[in-house]
């Protein structure tokens, strides 16, 4: 048996089975599951996109245009720009786009996250009760991508979450960045569709105006800095809200991913440094599929300088790197990742390591900033 060889072994063994059920209860069971129909979708219904900006002036030239000219009813849609304390003249766009209404924040109060400041004051203005959200930074993947959103509202449901990749470039860091998106993507989506929201991203998230009201808006999280997304969400589901995903291709959002290192370390900080107001059930979830596969990586390290384990080793690995990398590729095609197939086993392995990284890094120094 293999478990003969070494108590380490058992703990591989442990770690690739909690891996596996991972993928193939909810990871494949995701990538599998057949496209939102499209025949029978609902009735276009009236709309709010709104779009939190900080100096974003170059991004916005480049977005505006794009959600000005998706294919939906002009009478149905209304676009919200909230210039949050800009000096770069990101609010004087507005004027020159015809559709655009502006919502300027002079300043924020002392103590207060300025990002969910900025949207609750824009979210009171927005004539209608179903509300999309993304970045300057982002542009829709398609001309559809407020139909198909606002359509996942009928399923019936008060919270739309969406997929938002990044555009491919040369380089691993870009590879790294896209597959930790996927794999994030594949965790908070197909968690939600097997009945377990916890999260959702701002750069794609629909949200009614009652769910808004449900969780008293930003409340419980107003004074910290990240979780305008995730939070609310978890808040919302909290208070009851009933959850769609929406994640065909059409429906995305993208985004040019950070260029250095530097940059998307910060990036990932503030991201993950919401995780600790998760649900306790949620961070019980959550942490069972990274602490199964920093445990893979640790013990399988381990297992290298014991030559009389090599043999199980080899077959544990390789059954994992099969198993595993086949449901990522499934993930891979499905939200059009576009990440090559070889890449994927030397990207999930970077990842882990870098997520260890970035847990210790929140743990010895938790000060953020917003830009």
């Amino acid at each position: 048996m293999l478990l003969s060889y070494s108590p380490a072994l058992g703990l591989l063994l442990a770690a690739v089975l909690v891996q596996l059920y991972y993928a193939v209860y909810y990871f494949r069971a995701f990538a599998a599951r057949p496209p939102e129909p499209a025949a029978a979708a609902a009735a276009d219904q009236p709309v709010s996109v709104l779009v939190c900006a900080r100096n974003e002036h170059a991004n916005l030239v480049r977005l505006l245009p794009l959600l000005l000219s998706q294919d939906y009813p002009a009478d149905l849609l209304e676009i919200i720009l909230i210039d949050d304390r800009s000096t770069d003249g990101s609010g004087e766009l507005a004027a020159q786009y015809p559709g655009v209404r502006l919502v300027t924040i002079r300043s924020t109060p002392a103590g207060l996250a300025p990002k969910k400041y900025a949207l609750t004051l824009g979210l009171k203005t927005a004539r209608y009760e179903r509300l999309l959200f993304t970045d300057a930074d982002c542009i829709p993947a398609t001309n559809q991508w407020v139909r198909y959103m606002q359509r996942g509202f009928s399923q019936p449901a008060g919270l739309v979450l969406g997929y938002s990749a990044y555009v491919p470039e040369p380089g691993f860091l870009n590879k790294l960045v896209r597959f930790e998106t996927l794999l994030t993507g594949a965790q908070y989506l197909s968690f939600a569709w097997r009945g377990r929201p916890y999260m959702g991203v701002g750069r794609n998230l629909g949200y009614t105006r009652a769910v808004f009201h449900s969780t008293k808006g930003f409340a419980s999280h107003i004074r910290t800095l990240s979780g305008d997304d995730d939070l609310l969400v978890q808040d919302a589901v909290a208070a009851g809200a009933r959850v769609a995903v929406v994640a065909q291709p059409g429906a995305h959002t993208l985004s040019e991913a950070a260029e250095t290192w530097g940059a998307w370390w910060r990036q990932k900080r503030r991201h993950l440094s919401a995780g600790k107001q998760y649900r306790l059930a949620d961070r019980i979830r959550l942490g069972a599929f990274i602490g199964a596969n920093l445990l893979y990586y640790g013990t399988a390290v381990v297992l290298l300088f014991s030559p009389a384990n090599w043999v199980p080793l080899a077959i544990l690995c390789l059954l994992r790197t099969v198993l595993v990398g086949a449901v990522y590729q499934q993930l891979n095609r499905r939200l059009e990742g576009q990440l090559p197939t070889a890449a994927l086993p030397l990207l999930d392995a970077a990842y882990f390591v870098t997520y260890l990284a970035l847990g210790i890094s929140l743990f010895l120094n938790r000060s953020l900033r917003w830009k």
